[in-house]
């Protein structure tokens, strides 16, 4: 590492830890005096700004939503109506799901040619109960998630449940690595579905975990309803 990066390592570290220090405000902390408090925000918006300009670069970032939590799909299908929202193309690759047409699919229709959607799963194991079938399938979207991921039309694309795929050895994780890899650098990939592999936790810019606390379907017998599961 050279002299220079380290420095600015460095610099960063401290400003991320002064930020901390100085805290978010709010009634977060006890403090009655309330100039005090204008001056500790001054001094934190300071800090803020210099954080921000310190950091320049831009990249392709590989997001990884992971864990046992729901929430998964629906965080990447977030980014990918933001990135929509800059007039920009997505395209979303389905690798468990197929059997059904979420609402999300339905919604997205309106962006027409700027969205591209393929959902070329056929369920669940328990549901297709044809594993080489299923790995067929997957090896199909995989096929078809390289055209997007090549092509640098596409600001964004999604690998939705591949974590799954990667999981029950439909793909491997090297297959999938050595993919991504090709993409142009500015575009993004995200790869959603529970038990990410390490191998691809490694390689992210960013990973985010969903934790379960309590769920409709497990605590109360809640069946999964329509606009909120599907």
């Amino acid at each position: 590492m050279s002299k220079n990066i380290k420095q600015s390592k460095e610099s960063l570290q401290s400003l991320d830890q002064e930020s901390a220090r100085l805290g978010i405000g709010g009634f977060s902390k006890k403090e009655n005096n309330e100039d005090i408090y204008k001056r500790r925000m001054q001094k934190r918006k300071e800090v803020q700004n210099k954080r921000v300009s310190e950091r320049s670069l831009e990249k392709g970032l590989i997001i990884v939503f992971t864990g046992q939590g729901k929430g998964k799909t629906t965080a990447a299908l977030g980014m990918a109506l933001r990135s929509l929202g800059h007039g920009e193309n997505v395209a979303i690759v389905q690798f468990i799901k197929g059997g059904w047409e979420p609402g999300e699919s339905k919604a997205f229709k309106i962006y027409g040619e700027q969205l591209k959607w393929h959902a070329l799963g056929e369920g669940f194991t328990w549901e297709t109960q044809n594993r080489q079938k299923d790995k067929e399938l997957a090896t199909s979207a995989w096929e078809k998630s390289l055209t997007y991921l090549t092509n640098d039309k596409y600001k964004l694309v999604i690998l939705d449940e591949i974590n799954i795929a990667i999981k029950l050895g439909y793909l491997s994780a090297n297959q999938v690595i050595n993919g991504i890899r090709e993409r142009p650098n500015l575009t993004h990939v995200v790869l959603t579905g529970r038990g990410a592999k390490q191998e691809l936790i490694e390689i992210a810019d960013l990973v985010t975990e969903m934790n379960l606390i309590k769920h409709p379907f497990r605590e109360q017998g809640i069946k999964a309803q329509k606009g909120i599961e599907f």
